[in-house]
């Protein structure tokens, strides 16, 4: 499935937010999905800067046409609830552990 991931940035550090989501996404090629990481334009924005608004409308583009499923990670992030919010008016699955989507293989 095509997963995506919706997880603290700014909350905290944002060094360890992005390895966090990198691991589950690891985590997540395992068990046979297709994850998308919307931190690592963390490290296009550090060579491009654009303003929040332009990363939004790209993230939710993902979301609103490639994502199967959610997978909202156990963290407070303001981004990462709108995320939610916006994959459920759109009847798109929300998962808040892993543990709980099902393996492709």
């Amino acid at each position: 499935m095509r997963v995506y991931i919706a997880s603290a940035y700014t909350k905290g550090d944002v060094a360890v937010n992005v390895r966090n989501v990198i691991l589950i996404a690891d985590e997540l090629v395992k068990r046979g999905h297709t994850p998308y990481i919307p931190h690592l334009t963390h490290f296009w924005h550090f060579i491009s800067p654009k303003d929040i608004g332009f990363w939004y409308e790209y993230d939710n583009s993902f979301l609103d046409h490639w994502a199967e499923v959610l997978l909202r990670m156990p963290n407070e992030s303001t981004g990462a609830d709108n995320e939610v919010i916006r994959a459920k008016k759109l009847g798109i699955p929300v998962y808040y552990n892993i543990e709980d989507l099902p393996w492709v293989y």
